[in-house]
């Protein structure tokens, strides 16, 4: 990215000037979520979409509809050594926690969801949405103590049961029903990225594996 006060180049992943009189600068993350619009507009009934700029359309400025058909066909190229422990444009959602940091492949997470797991010591759970696309990840823990919860088989929307209270918890890590009913979990960021950037820019990722809990 360019911007147009001072001419920088600002990397798209972290958000570090890289090129320009800002060289070093940072900007600061802002949370965000991808969603598919259906299920955020369930969620968010009475939320605002943006409207294309018709003339930038007309100008062929955005990206077409088909970008990720195209970009599959381009070679892949960055300055660190491709790690093959996936295919290079594999989806995977990356999670980093202070200097600790993994990559989950989405392919794992359409056969097992949720993921439970650890990353530097906190424990988090990765949930895919009803729709098999959106997904988020959570802090499994409430008031300090550590929760294991599992998905409610054959429900519709989706909701994950705590082991420990039994309490029913929704996709946005709400607690919907249960003697914790009302709490929420902590959010976590995470980043849907193709397998060689997330390593590129987290080169001591650790890769999450099935059964290797």
């Amino acid at each position: 990215m360019r911007d147009e006060e001072t001419g920088s180049w600002w990397q798209q992943v972290t958000g570090e000037a890289i090129y320009g009189p800002l060289k070093g600068q940072k900007l600061r993350p802002f949370f965000h979520d991808e969603l598919t619009f259906a299920l955020w507009k369930q969620e968010k009934p009475q939320g605002r979409v943006l409207r294309p700029d018709e003339a930038l359309a007309r100008a062929g400025k955005y990206a077409p509809a088909n970008w990720e058909e195209r970009m599959k066909k381009v070679p892949v190229t960055t300055s660190a050594t491709l790690d093959q422990a996936l295919d290079p444009r594999a989806l995977v959602i990356g999670v980093a926690i202070s200097n600790a940091s993994r990559a989950y492949p989405f392919d794992a997470l359409l056969k097992q969801s949720p993921l439970v797991d650890e990353l530097d010591g906190v424990p988090i759970v990765i949930v895919l949405g009803d729709d098999k696309k959106s997904v988020r990840a959570f802090e499994s823990q409430i008031d300090g103590r550590k929760l294991e919860l599992l998905q409610k088989p054959n429900v519709t929307p989706l909701r994950l049961v705590d082991a420990e209270t039994a309490s029913e918890w929704d996709f946005s890590g709400r607690a919907v029903s249960g003697p914790s009913a009302g709490k929420q979990l902590k959010q976590i960021p995470l980043l849907n990225d193709y397998w060689f950037d997330w390593k590129t820019y987290h080169p001591k990722t650790t890769l999450y594996q099935l059964g290797n809990r």
